[in-house]
């Protein structure tokens, strides 16, 4: 198995809108095994398929269960929309894979209602709220070609210029 290689700002895939899922079954489940080993890897909790190179609306959630931060609680998730979201916004940092040692303060829906696929191309819907709500949310960015720092202000963003565009050519 290739080992994945995870893209950084500046690289074109992570700004187009990936296409949707058609195929289930054992590539989609290597797939996201994969994932799930690069993201833990890179020691992140979400990872999109686009971050590896790949245009499909597929992403991959592992949230650190208790205090044994070897185990995690996964999610792998085709398709996914939102279909409501809560009322309560709140603001947390957050950095992103691609984005290396930049972290920045984020405003989201606390609590948002999803549905998609599971790895067999069943519909599910669930309800997710505080770190799993932002994770998804932050991850069906990237399926869309959103990164974070388009979601702060355009001052904070003025202030990371330069280092976004270090890491854009670095990356490349």
């Amino acid at each position: 198995m290739a080992e994945m290689k995870i893209r950084i700002y500046g690289d074109p895939v992570l700004r187009e809108p990936a296409e949707d899922v058609t195929e289930f079954g054992s590539k989609l489940e290597d797939l996201a095994g994969q994932m799930v080993q690069a993201m833990i890897e890179a020691d992140g909790i979400g990872l999109a398929a686009p971050q590896v190179g790949l245009s499909l609306r597929f992403l991959v959630v592992g949230l650190p269960t208790g205090e044994d931060a070897t185990r995690r609680r996964v999610f792998a998730m085709a398709n996914p929309e939102i279909i409501d979201e809560g009322d309560e916004m709140i603001i947390m940092e957050e950095g992103c894979l691609s984005i290396p040692g930049i972290s920045e303060e984020v405003e989201r829906p606390e609590k948002i209602t999803i549905r998609f696929q599971n790895l067999k191309g069943e519909t599910v819907e669930m309800e997710a709220n505080d770190i799993l709500a932002r994770v998804v949310q932050h991850e069906m960015d990237h399926l869309d070609g959103v990164l974070f720092t388009d979601r702060i202000s355009p001052l904070k963003k003025t202030m990371l210029r330069g280092r976004l565009k270090r890491l854009a050519q670095d990356g490349a």
